[in-house]
């Protein structure tokens, strides 16, 4: 009888043996298996205005020009694309989702479900020419730039020579950083649009271009497709901020900051090369 229980016993041990180690199994099998990743999401398309190729007056004359803003000079720019409205942290997200790149600083505050039309703020020089080349694309040129923003009538400010009013911009705001308090969605301010039909070109967050800074550039720039210094220390920014004084947002205002700044007041967007134009 001790034999016969002795071999059930061990009969019964062997069948919880072989299920559990079934089970063990079928866990490590699972394991194995290569796991379905989430689809990476696509880019969103970007509306982008064409500004045509031709002159148009850059800078500025007089005492109300800062040095560096000085002379005003005939500059002709080829025929280029823009985009209408600032990189938003909705679009930013996409690319980090694509990107191994450091998120923007301050980026902890962004909440998705509220903040995806407010433009990205606290990306350095190199964030914004990255985005712009994921995306087949790059910074506009300073004088591109201002040529989207100003047009060819030698305007102050992207909707004509008026002083900012807050139905125009986003600008002298006097709080502490916040996305919803001090950043407007990228398609507000309609009225404050630019003579292409630029959004936010004064105010809202300054913007990165291309070109190296050049204190004195006005002065020995070509004529025709200028591109800044071939080096520098800092990158020029332009547009003008949420925290800005009305002084600061005029077309031809210059800002300079290291390339390698993430502050709360600067963003971008991009530019591309577009064909000539061609007869039909």
């Amino acid at each position: 009888m001790r034999a016969f229980a002795r071999v059930l016993f061990i009969c019964l041990l062997m069948t919880v043996l072989t299920q559990s180690n079934g089970t063990v199994w079928g866990q490590l099998e699972q394991l194995r298996k290569p796991r379905s990743l989430p689809e990476a999401p696509s880019f969103s398309g970007v509306s982008m205005a064409v500004i045509p190729e031709g002159p148009f007056a850059m800078g500025a004359d007089g005492m109300d020009a800062l040095e560096d803003e000085r002379p005003q000079h005939q500059v002709w720019v080829d025929r280029f694309e823009i985009d209408r409205y600032e990189v938003t942290t909705g679009h930013y997200a996409e690319f980090l989702a694509l990107a191994k790149r450091p998120a923007p600083w301050l980026w902890e505050g962004m909440d998705p479900a509220q903040h995806r039309d407010r433009p990205v703020v606290g990306v350095s020089w190199f964030d914004a020419e990255a985005y712009c080349h994921s995306h087949g694309k790059r910074l506009p040129t300073e004088a591109e730039w201002e040529k989207a923003a100003r047009g060819t009538d030698g305007r102050l400010f992207p909707w004509g020579n008026q002083g900012p009013t807050d139905r125009l911009a986003n600008f002298a705001l006097g709080a502490r950083f916040n996305y919803s308090q001090v950043l407007m969605p990228v398609q507000r301010y309609e009225a404050g649009v630019s003579p292409y039909g630029l959004y936010q070109m004064a105010g809202n967050v300054g913007e990165w271009v291309a070109n190296w800074y050049g204190a004195n550039y006005y002065e020995t720039n070509p004529p025709r497709n200028p591109t800044g210094p071939e080096v520098g220390s800092f990158r020029v920014l332009r547009g003008g901020s949420w925290s800005d004084l009305p002084k600061y947002l005029l077309t031809y205002g210059r800002f300079k900051l290291s390339p390698e700044t993430r502050n709360s007041y600067t963003g971008f967007r991009c530019a591309r090369t577009a064909g000539p134009t061609t007869s039909p």
